[in-house]
């Protein structure tokens, strides 16, 4: 294993006690924290409405919901506090992502793209990219998002991306490896190169930024169910408000993990991802803190 002028950081209720940011008792609406999620298709209607409960559980106080204007009646229903911003199109495409440019109603503090998300043409992917970061707007990508395009745009902007192994061969060209040490490596390589932080998704959940790499185990196979993923860029995207691209994964990721594991010695291996997003506040509650 190379981790010559690494830090590995160990993630335990400590770490994540000294990085969690306080709430301001004085704060107002806003100032906790805005995100943008992008996400959602004819089939993957679900997606991004996991991510963005899961972004207003973070801690976030408003999170607008940016999805095909075909799932909109479905998605109101599934709840009463996202903010959605419907697309004209389908799948993104230039003008869908002209239309959501003009359409928020404020400046997002951060934004996750792909989550079940169908793309027309990756130019229109690429368009929103430098619209975003010209706006200061931190980003994360996962899912349908990570292709090599997003590369040049992303380069050097501490984004996020957070790929399982089948996407970060698409993304990156290269195969992660099978072995803790292979994919440590190759995490640390890419994360310097391209200036960004890397979530290498699966048993071993690992995390850099370039110099900074942590190692989060899977706290359940439970949580090889579909949708959990979505809430871990929910999460992150989150956290991703107030806190460093490196301190935002492993929060997102350690989150997640205490939930599936609370959840697994309640259900077993019957979780859905949706029951999540009442475990996470309950985990959640004993680490916040008021300034």
């Amino acid at each position: 294993m190379i981790l010559h002028n690494h830090d590995l950081i160990t993630v335990d209720s400590d770490f994540i006690k000294k990085i969690i940011k306080p709430r301001k008792i004085q704060s107002r609406k806003g100032e906790n924290g805005i995100v943008l999620i992008v996400g959602g298709s004819r089939i993957y209607h679900g997606a991004p409405l996991l991510s963005s409960v899961a972004a207003l559980i973070s801690g976030t106080d408003l999170v607008y919901t940016a999805i095909p204007k075909i799932n909109l009646v479905s998605s109101r229903m599934f709840s009463p506090n996202l903010i959605f911003i419907p697309l004209p199109d389908d799948k993104l495409t230039m003008g869908s992502s002209r239309k959501l440019l003009s359409l928020i109603p404020k400046k997002p503090h951060s934004a996750a793209i792909g989550m079940g998300l169908g793309i027309s043409k990756t130019n229109s992917l690429c368009f929103l990219i430098r619209k975003l970061l010209e706006d200061e707007t931190r980003l994360l990508f996962d899912a349908s998002s990570l292709i090599p395009d997003i590369l040049n745009e992303i380069t050097n902007t501490k984004s996020i991306v957070t790929p399982h192994a089948g996407e970060f061969k698409r993304l990156f060209g290269q195969d992660p490896g099978q072995s803790k040490s292979e994919q440590i490596n190759i995490v640390l390589r890419k994360a310097k190169e391209f200036g960004i932080v890397v979530v290498l998704k699966g048993y071993l959940n690992i995390v850099s930024d370039g110099e900074l790499i942590s190692v989060i185990e899977r706290t359940t196979p439970s949580m090889t169910v579909g949708g959990t993923g979505d809430v871990l860029s929910g999460l992150i995207s989150g956290f991703l408000t107030k806190n460093s691209p490196f301190e935002s994964s492993v929060l997102g990721l350690f989150f997640n993990g205490v939930a599936g594991y609370s959840l697994y010695n309640k259900l077993g291996l019957h979780l859905m991802a949706s029951n999540f997003l009442e475990e996470l506040p309950l985990v959640m509650k004993d680490f916040d803190k008021l300034d």
